[in-house]
């Protein structure tokens, strides 16, 4: 695998991350913005398995870049034959992906699939940001399209808490409301 392919093998790891309001737009200034921020990939085993093009990462994985993080204790990176291109991302234990605008998500299990631009959040996922919060078996995002849908389990159904956006004011400024805790990633 080149410098290249590994590279980018890293960079998808945070993809459920990014894909949840991160993505930079396609051939802007953004993008190359976001391509120059570093990317660190902690974990306590890295294999490559080259004629199956998978690369894992196992053990208490951590991914950062450009303040968005995201944890699990497995990520399976499958590239495509060449191995310069990922096709699709596994991520399996304890998957929490907190992004750098403060939205966490957590699950079981997460799936991206590069071609179709799609996040799959499986066992009890749940999302939120702030006080508002989604939870079901299954959150599918579909990045490209700006959707997503929630799909109860045979335990329980979708939960959603929405709150509105009170503003606050004080001296005359609008202040959004905000929740306590700070986002630390």
């Amino acid at each position: 695998m080149t410098g290249q392919a590994l590279l980018g093998t890293v960079l998808i790891v945070l993809a459920p991350a990014l894909a949840a309001g991160q993505l930079p737009a396609a051939g802007g200034a953004k993008a190359k913005d976001e391509k120059a921020q570093p990317l660190t990939v902690d974990a306590d085993r890295m294999e490559r398995f080259g004629k199956e093009n998978l690369v894992i990462f196992s053990g208490n994985v951590v991914a950062r870049r450009d303040n968005s993080v995201q944890y699990a204790d497995r990520v399976e990176v499958y590239l495509d034959e060449k191995g310069d291109r990922i096709l699709r991302t596994v991520s399996t234990g304890s998957v929490r992906i907190i992004t750098k605008d403060c939205r966490t998500g957590t699950a079981q299990r997460a799936e991206y699939f590069d071609l179709e631009q799609r996040v799959m959040l499986i066992g009890n996922a749940r999302v939120w940001e702030e006080d508002n919060v989604v939870s079901g078996d299954t959150i599918t995002l579909f990045i490209s399209q700006d959707r997503s849908i929630v799909q109860g389990g045979k335990q329980e159904r979708v939960k959603a808490v929405f709150y509105s956006r009170d503003e606050d004011k004080r001296d005359g400024q609008a202040v959004r409301r905000r929740s306590a805790e700070p986002c630390r990633n």
